[in-house]
């Protein structure tokens, strides 16, 4: 406050000589400017107190207040809102990593409740939620009209109890309903698998716990796979990751990065502005990355993206990301609620703003539609092959042994033929994480290492049978 009076004594002692000349219209000016802004407010004062007195039924005088409050920050833009007590405790449970629901990040869009990304292992994703449906109904009741926060209220109940709600998902000609039973949703913020040499480490949100969570699961895998030397690189799965804390974006950026921006944030004044960098130190000791994406990874998972990709650190796969830029900071108002309001607006570290535009894939994957199977046939592509009825050089009667290979040779070309049929079977199950796990062999057998050039290439690659490629606008922070 000293430093604010001081510079303003400053002015008033630089400025005596043109006061005389100025200060008359500034005065006037900001006369006028207060003015208006008295009458609005008076305008606000006399309409709630006719609500009060005239409204049918005698309304609950905080209910309107914090109804006026939140309409007055949603006005600003998606993602800033009025917390109630409920919300504002609800809010930091989730960051902690346990609360109750069906399991989905929503946010609202042409006033209908969309759904960023349902959740690893909860209700929703059992169900069947998609990234990008639309939300009309909960339990036959419309919800249009509603904000978030109000459509999220009717999806909660007591853990146990069931809840419909209706979806209108892009290529369904129909809405039709989906029923899952309210759960406690405890979150498996990282979780790490081996897919051949390759280690998969799927983060699904950036909480409290993801950081610490990621080190230790990673060193976990890392020891399973029985050390560095014998990993051929590591895939970040993001997809469907709705972001988070912004400092857990950057501890697990800087955890593949030895230096260089990591974010910059950019608000009001540019004065606020922020910028983190990296410290020394890469978890994956330079071994080559995939980072995978789609349309419902956002806000955070848009900073790891951006920063690692931005860097050369990591090749991008999949699918473009859901684009949102900004950031928003949670202000206690009382000693239980609280606003959350959009500060700052966040670039990468070549300076790109992804704000509704995403981020784009180096190499575009669309993830195939399953397709029902029955017996051996395809529904598509008709019969399908049988190793059974293989035929090679081996199978035929008095064919020569290959005596030229050791005992030890041969079970490595085994293990070897193994991974790659385990990774072709991967491709049944989901396209590109097997995608990512074949780039990561490739980069390896040429000795890859981080800071080598990054493929600049980005052809679009389908499963068979794959649909349009799915975007996102916007999402919860």
């Amino acid at each position: 406050m000293k430093h604010y009076m001081m510079a303003g004594v400053g002015g008033i002692l630089a400025g005596i000589l043109v006061t005389t000349q100025l200060a008359g219209p500034l005065i006037a000016q900001e006369s006028n400017g207060n003015t208006a802004l008295y009458q609005d407010l008076e305008l606000f004062g006399n309409i709630f107190e006719r609500i009060r007195s005239d409204y049918v039924e005698r309304p609950d005088d905080k209910k309107l207040i914090e109804a006026a409050i939140n309409g007055m920050l949603t006005s600003l833009d998606p993602h800033s809102g009025f917390l109630s007590a409920n919300d504002y405790q609800d809010m930091q449970t989730q960051t902690r990593g346990s609360f109750g629901g069906l399991g989905m990040e929503v946010t609202q869009e042409d006033g209908i409740v969309k759904v960023v990304s349902p959740i690893d292992d909860t209700p929703a994703a059992k169900a069947g939620v998609k990234s990008g449906d639309f939300i009309t109904h909960v339990n036959g009741e419309s919800l249009m009209g509603l904000g978030v926060d109000q459509a999220v209220d009717r999806m909660r109940g007591p853990v146990g109890s069931e809840v419909t709600i209706t979806i209108l998902r892009q290529g369904e000609q129909e809405p039709f309903d989906l029923t899952m039973t309210r759960d406690t949703i405890k979150l498996t913020v990282v979780r790490t698998q081996i897919e051949g040499h390759a280690v998969v480490v799927r983060v699904s949100t950036f909480n409290d716990e993801t950081f610490a969570t990621l080190k230790t699961e990673l060193e976990k895998a890392v020891a399973e796979a029985g050390g560095m030397d014998k990993i051929s690189g590591f895939v970040l799965d993001l997809r469907n990751n709705p972001g988070g804390l912004l400092n857990q974006a950057i501890a697990v950026s800087d955890a593949f990065l030895d230096a260089g921006e990591i974010v910059s944030t950019r608000g009001r004044n540019p004065e606020e502005s922020e910028r983190w960098n990296a410290e020394p130190g890469d978890l994956a000791q330079g071994k080559p990355m995939v980072v995978l994406i789609n349309g419902g990874s956002a806000s955070a998972s848009e900073i790891v993206t951006g920063a690692l990709q931005d860097h050369r650190r990591a090749i991008v796969v999949g699918e473009k990301s859901f684009g949102k830029g900004s950031v928003q900071t949670v202000m206690p108002v009382t000693a239980d609620s609280a606003i959350r309001l959009t500060t700052a607006r966040y670039y990468t570290p070549s300076g790109r703003s992804i704000q509704a535009m995403g981020i784009n894939p180096d190499i575009i994957v669309v993830q195939p539609p399953s397709r029902p199977h029955e017996g051996n046939e395809d529904q598509e592509n008709g019969p399908r092959s049988n190793s059974s009825f293989s035929r090679s050089e081996a199978d035929l009667r008095g064919a020569l042994n290959n005596d030229s290979i050791s005992e030890e040779e041969r079970k490595q070309i085994e293990e070897e033929a193994a991974q790659v049929e385990a990774t072709a079977r991967l491709r049944e199950q989901d396209y590109q994480l097997a995608y990512a796990v074949d780039i990561l062999k490739g980069l390896s057998a040429v000795d890859f290492r981080a800071g080598d050039v990054r493929a600049e290439a980005t052809p679009a690659v389908t499963g068979e049978g794959s649909g349009a490629q799915g975007t996102g606008d916007e999402a919860a922070e």
